[in-house]
């Protein structure tokens, strides 16, 4: 049986950063992820003051306290990282000088009008024109809020963070329950937060630095498992982050028949462990939207498994995923195509006829690492399959294809 360790998780790496620059004292955050995102996380922080180190496997931020920041030179850029720019406007929402926060690549056409709304209800000056980046942001005095309808675990955190600075508490209600790294680790840096079912209460007030642990990408680990069973190979996947509302891929992947094995060691804020692969058959399933937030990121290896699945899949609840580093749905299809399979999307349904894959054309990833990596999972049973700029898969995950051929190769 083949092992593998997947890459530390960039959601996690990302919050830890942002959160213990704010904090009061020094964060010592061991196993951090370094990749395109994280690097621009980094640079963001330097920009406004904080002092950063590595040490080891480690990086030591010195926390600023939440009104300890300064005055950025210029911009801010967020890189190509969704969960940095949105994280990020939270935190500088409550700041007493102003800033202007930006992107490159496909996050500039990615739209921003909802977290500029969300803000606006606390009170935020921010402002995007076109509703997209850059995004402005003015000193503003904020204010508790209840917002409902939260469909975006990005949207939470940035309410959640901004909540940190606000008069009053701030009140947040998901549509659907979505990842909670924000909360565990506020929680775990003494913020007076409760949540009970989609409900959360966050009261205003400091932070204090504690250290973090980053365990495994449970989404760097989902193209692994998915490689297994196309390619009928049993796999262990170890150290890998375990949070049961990151768990939405491997879920699936049991309605359809998949034998998967989890093993959590008690840890805290995250839970992590073991994940254990046997070869499986597949079975055709239907996937309502209130299962896709646990999956976000994997319905592209959803779409790769339901295309060597025996009858129809239907997928629906994944609109969100228009306004990725592609239009994942179209690119998805493509994907598909690519395999020599029938699918298509209407109605706000993608429909996948599954069958045998075979190498139809080269894949085309679009720039999208999660493309990319879903098409190196198929190439798991379609060996001659041709995939064009697989160097996108830096964004998240540097190592990806070396690790990917040591395991399936």
């Amino acid at each position: 049986m083949s092992s593998f360790v997947p890459p530390p998780d960039k959601s996690i790496t990302i919050r830890a950063l942002l959160l213990g620059a704010g904090a009061c004292g020094s964060a010592r955050v061991e196993n951090p992820l370094q990749c395109e995102d994280t690097e621009a996380a980094l640079a963001c922080l330097e920009e406004l003051g904080v002092r950063l180190c590595r040490d080891g496997n480690a990086i030591i931020v010195e926390g600023r306290g939440l009104k300890g920041f300064t005055k950025p030179s210029g911009p801010l850029n967020a890189g190509e990282s969704g969960a940095l720019a949105r994280l990020l406007c939270g935190l500088l929402a409550g700041q007493d000088f102003p800033s202007t926060l930006t992107g490159r690549g496909s996050l500039l056409n990615r739209p921003m009008a909802p977290l500029v709304a969300t803000l606006k209800k606390m009170g935020a000056g921010v402002a995007a024109k076109s509703g997209r980046l850059p995004l402005a942001i003015k000193p503003a005095k904020l204010k508790g809020a209840k917002i409902s309808g939260l469909e975006s675990a990005q949207l939470k955190s940035a309410a959640l963070l901004a909540g940190l600075y606000a008069k009053g508490p701030t009140e947040l209600r998901e549509k659907f329950p979505t990842r909670d790294h924000t909360e565990r680790l506020l929680v775990l840096m003494g913020a007076r937060l409760a949540s009970k079912g989609r409900a959360i209460k966050l009261e205003p007030g400091p932070l204090t630095a504690r250290p973090v642990t980053v365990p495994g990408d449970i989404s760097a680990a989902a193209p692994f498992i998915a490689a297994a069973l196309l390619s009928g190979r049993p796999l262990t996947v170890e150290g890998c982050g375990l949070n049961p509302l990151r768990l939405g891929f491997l879920a699936a992947l049991q309605k359809m028949g998949a034998k998967i094995e989890l093993k959590a060691a008690a840890s805290f804020p995250e839970p992590c462990g073991t994940i254990t692969v046997a070869p499986s058959k597949l079975k055709a399933k239907s996937f309502s939207p209130a299962e896709i937030p646990g999956m976000i990121d994997e319905v592209p290896l959803l779409a790769v498994c339901a295309a060597a699945a025996s009858g129809t899949t239907v997928i629906k609840g994944i609109e969100a995923l228009r306004s990725k580093e592609s239009d994942r749905i179209e690119s998805t299809l493509s994907l598909l195509r690519s395999l020599g399979v029938k699918a298509s999307y209407a109605g706000k349904a993608m429909k996948i006829t599954g069958g045998k894959l075979k190498a139809a054309a080269p894949v085309e990833t679009f720039n999208d690492h999660r493309i990319a990596m879903a098409g190196a999972a198929a190439s798991a049973a379609c060996p001659r399959l041709e995939i064009r700029n697989p160097g996108c898969v830096n964004k998240s995950y540097p190592g990806f294809w070396k690790d990917f051929k040591k395991v399936f190769i």
